[in-house]
């Protein structure tokens, strides 16, 4: 018969496997990391490489297709003082992305105060879906460019038009998400809360949101790239100081070099900023995924 040693010192020594096993662990995901960091980059150099040989075989006039040099210089350009001028148009590229990145912040933000609560309601509330649903679908099709002009007749050609016209981009997703969320919760959930004692406030705030929640994010998530798209068509009425602006103005005198580095400039931060709401949502919906 085999004796089992019960004793703290030999606890002690089956434990110890564990943190090694965990440090193997982390060092297999930092190579994993490394490995599509480094593919990451040797795409990167493929397609700059592939750009300046274009430049080099003079497939296009310079003036069109400008080489990555000179994407760069008209960056560093935009981002400091030179010659006495401060960046583009009186605005460093920082600022002129600033601007924009309010704007969006501002659009989006009250996108979802009013989309969630409509969601909600077009969820739950058949009635309504019947009514309201056909009318999201309206302005999800409505290109930012049709409505422009209506809002610049209404409201001028200050802030308000390119805050209108960042809601009424970014409502569609956020209601529709929110919509199609609650319908998909559980119905043993909702019966379970009902025969709790529950009332339809409480099922509605209480089960339906909280089980919808991730969904809801990754409307609002589709919503803020909806309205990063959207921007530059915002822009394009006195938008400066804005990044859309800045392209506007930069395409008016055919400096290509400069469109192209304000639409890097866009394109990166919205890189960083979807992965910014990436680690947001999994902060906040730690669940999602989960059996």
């Amino acid at each position: 018969m085999t004796l089992v040693d019960g004793s703290p010192g030999t606890a002690a020594r089956a434990a110890a496997p564990v943190p090694a096993a965990r440090r193997s662990d982390g060092t297999r995901r930092w190579v994993r990391a490394l490995r599509w960091t480094a593919l990451r980059l040797l795409a990167l150099a493929v397609l700059l490489a592939a750009w300046q040989a274009v430049v080099a075989a003079g497939v296009w006039p310079r003036v069109l297709v400008p080489a990555p040099a000179d994407v760069w210089r008209a960056l560093v350009r935009a981002s400091t003082v030179h010659d006495g001028t401060r960046g583009v148009s009186g605005h460093l590229l920082v600022e002129h992305l600033g601007v924009s990145l309010r704007r969006i912040g501002v659009g989006t933000g009250y996108a979802v105060l009013a989309g969630v609560p409509l969601g909600l309601l077009i969820g739950t509330v058949r009635p309504l879906a019947v009514v309201l649903e056909p009318a999201v679908t309206f302005l999800r099709t409505l290109p930012p460019l049709a409505y422009l002009s209506l809002l610049v007749i209404w409201f001028g050609i200050d802030e308000a038009p390119k805050i209108w016209l960042l809601v009424i981009a970014a409502l569609p997703p956020v209601t529709a998400a929110t919509a199609a969320a609650v319908r998909g919760v559980p119905g043993d959930l909702v019966e379970a809360a009902r025969a709790l004692g529950a009332d339809p406030a409480t099922v509605l705030l209480a089960v339906r949101l909280p089980a919808a929640l991730p969904e809801i994010l990754t409307g609002v998530r589709i919503a803020v790239g909806i309205a990063y798209t959207s921007v530059v068509a915002a822009e394009t009425i006195n938008g400066v100081p804005g990044i859309g602006g800045m392209i506007r103005d930069a395409q008016r005198y055919n400096q290509t070099d400069l469109v192209i580095a304000g639409l890097l400039a866009i394109g990166l931060s919205g890189i960083v900023l979807d992965a910014l709401f990436r680690g947001a949502e999994r902060v906040a919906v730690p669940w999602r995924g989960r059996a």
